[in-house]
């Protein structure tokens, strides 16, 4: 068998090695049921127990009440950014964005196609290097709702806790590329949407929590697809699935629980990523994009000082296991995505790299 290699990849992503070989099983026949996941029915009774362990073990993680549902929908978080101003917003009502990179962005595109749109703090003026704050947030009269993209996977940067949502209006998060990384309050969101191909399973399929009054029915005349209320009631069935990420969302967040939980991820983030910025924070080689107070302990995004290098790097750390480490196109340079399966190892060895590198072409950096 090939020996496995560490996989910086920002999505789709490193999984866990547990889940991985219990899915190898199971592909071939699952619950003893002599066929494999892939094969089996979304309404077959294999499925409804799937479908219910899948559930119940999210809810688990996090408590989440009754009062808000648990579902999930086919495709990546992209096709939130629509579902949720077609579902939430009427044309005389404003929501609140914050703009803080690329997919933050893609969100606000969509904004005025269903009502008006304020964009209550942005980091793009230092290309997206930073969370705003205090003062650097300025909320509308009123909106219907605030979203944010709870880490922002190209720039590396993180909302180290939830923003202050005004008056009534409700939070809206794209947890995509932190979900379930630390302990989360869900009762403090409307909604929270994530793609699952970060932190909890393969990419076609995203995972939504929402308070249950606020999908009963959408503010407008909708597609039956595009009604979160459909998908909620129908425990994500309200059209065909996709069943094996379904399953495998349900494995992983198994493995979390095993695992000792989201304090557990908590602590092993951390620690990953204190491998790397302890050591950012100690040299004058690499260049790190985000700012201290904003850091994602995700992804970790940094330069060499040229462009030139920058590839070198990225031969040299291909070469030695180091996968996935381009950055991308929007910022360049390095990004290492650490998300909650990946190895502290994995970690340690990209820093050895890192310091072998820096040795061998400092000269050059300075000529």
């Amino acid at each position: 068998m090939s020996k496995r290699i560490y996989n910086f990849s920002a999505g789709p992503a490193c999984l866990p090695e547990p889940v991985l070989k219990q899915a190898q099983k199971d592909l071939w026949d699952i619950m003893g049921s002599g066929i494999g996941i892939l094969e089996h029915s979304h309404r077959g009774k294999v499925f409804d127990r799937i479908t219910a362990e899948t559930e119940a073990s999210c809810r688990a993680i996090t408590n989440i009440p009754d009062d808000y549902a648990v579902f999930w929908m086919q495709g990546g978080a992209t096709s939130q950014c629509y579902f949720v101003p077609a579902n939430f917003l009427t044309p005389d009502r404003t929501a609140d964005y914050f703009e803080t990179g690329k997919w933050a962005q893609d969100s606000i595109k969509e904004v005025p196609l269903y009502g008006k749109l304020n964009v209550c703090g942005s980091s793009k003026d230092k290309n997206f290097s930073y969370i705003p704050t205090g003062s650097q947030v300025s909320y509308s009269d009123n909106p219907a709702y605030v979203q944010f993209t709870a880490n922002n996977t190209i720039m590396g940067t993180e909302f180290q806790t939830e923003p202050d949502a005004p008056g009534d209006a409700f939070l809206v998060s794209d947890a995509s590329s932190n979900i379930f990384s630390r302990p989360i309050d869900v009762t403090k969101f409307g909604l929270i949407y994530a793609g699952a191909q970060k932190n909890l399973g393969p990419s076609g399929i995203t995972l939504l929590i929402a308070r249950k009054d606020l999908i009963e029915k959408p503010v407008r005349e909708l597609p039956q697809m595009m009604q979160f209320g459909n998908h909620a009631k129908k425990e994500g069935r309200f059209n065909t699935p996709n069943t094996f990420g379904v399953y495998l969302m349900g494995e992983v967040f198994k493995w979390i629980l095993a695992e000792g939980g989201l304090d557990a991820m908590r602590d092993r983030n951390e620690a990953k990523a204190a491998v790397l910025y302890d050591f950012l924070d100690a040299q004058d080689f690499f260049i790190p994009h985000a700012e201290k107070a904003s850091r994602s302990t995700m992804n970790i995004t940094f330069k060499c000082p040229t462009p030139e290098l920058d590839a070198a790097f990225i031969e040299g750390a291909e070469k030695k296991g180091l996968d996935g480490l381009t950055g991308h196109r929007q910022i360049q340079g390095m990004r290492a995505s650490m998300y909650n399966a990946f190895p502290k190892a994995g970690a340690e060895a990209l820093v050895a790299h890192m310091k072998d590198f820096a040795r061998e072409h400092a000269a050059a950096a300075k000529a």
